[in-house]
């Protein structure tokens, strides 16, 4: 059965903060930090995993090896995203499948068409709502239990205009969302609208450098959201940190005199990564000489 506490904190949380994962370090480091909920990025899994741009190239195995490896390593929630599940009404069925399988606690699936993109990247385009509708319902029929969430995510407004994302994160909750996110509007006066006009519990995407503008906690749930995702925080910072630490060590041949902010720790890193256990094992286990 799905994790139930995701739904209960929706149900009595005013606002779930979500930080990004998008590799093992950095979902042990966010795990072990009591947040509510973590995010599974596809733009940073893909990016991590591949090397490539989110831009419908990886496929529903890759993203499950991943998403997976996150669930059964973390103890918290995890949002993962499924981009458009990967295909047609049968894709999304095991889609879904496969994620409530494999631990995670709510699923993210999107009306782009094929290939998609990562959201507020220009081009994306979007498949009729009605067949976004089916999409949602062949999902919560697909889903063992309840508590597996699913949140449906629009990409109209880029394209269409925030008339046509509402009407359709309203037909989405409609045909059974549990949760409406709709990405990338422009201003917090669309924000605003958008947790005036739908009823359902709302997603926001505090994509930093994106199109939407970052806004306090209180602001937003003042404005009506349950969930926040910060999906680009973390792979963002670790590749500022990487580019600072390689440039030192290209520059000067060494890694002496970093700044201190710039080194986690290797101790650190093996308590991390569970070596204390290993240790603690094999000298349990070890055959005397």
């Amino acid at each position: 059965m799905a994790d139930s506490r995701l739904p209960n904190a929706l149900a009595s949380q005013p606002l779930i903060i979500a930080p990004g994962i998008f590799d093992m370090i950095s979902a042990k480091i966010a795990d072990s930090m009591n947040f509510t909920a973590l995010y599974a990025t596809g733009y940073g899994t893909v990016a991590s995993h591949l090397g490539i741009a989110d831009a419908g190239i990886a496929t529903y195995t890759d993203m499950l090896s991943r998403v997976a490896r996150y669930a059964q390593g973390c103890t918290t929630p995890i949002i993962a995203d499924a981009d458009t599940g990967y295909g047609g009404l049968l894709n999304v069925r095991h889609t879904v499948q496969g994620y409530e399988q494999a631990g995670i606690a709510a699923i993210q699936l999107e009306d782009q068409e094929l290939p998609k993109k990562c959201g507020h990247t220009p081009g994306r385009r979007v498949i009729p709502a009605r067949d976004m509708c089916l999409k949602i319902e062949v999902a919560a029929a697909a889903r063992k239990s309840p508590d597996f969430l699913i949140i449906a995510r629009t990409d109209a407004r880029t394209t269409l205009g925030l008339d046509e994302a509402l009407a359709r994160g309203r037909a989405y909750r409609q045909a059974g969302a549990d949760i409406i996110f709709i990405e990338s509007p422009e201003t917090e006066d669309e924000m605003a609208r958008i947790g005036q006009e739908i009823d359902a519990p709302l997603l926001a995407n505090m994509a930093d450098g994106g199109r939407t503008p970052i806004l306090p906690a209180a602001r937003l749930q003042a404005l009506g959201y349950k969930i926040a995702i910060f999906p680009a925080i973390g792979f963002l910072a670790v590749a500022a940190a990487a580019e600072r630490v390689y440039t030192h060590l290209r520059e000067t041949g060494s890694s002496l005199n970093r700044a201190p902010q710039d080194d986690y720790g290797f101790a650190r890193m093996c308590d991390l990564m569970g070596f204390p256990d290993i240790w603690a094992f094999e000298q349990k286990w070890a055959r005397p000489e």
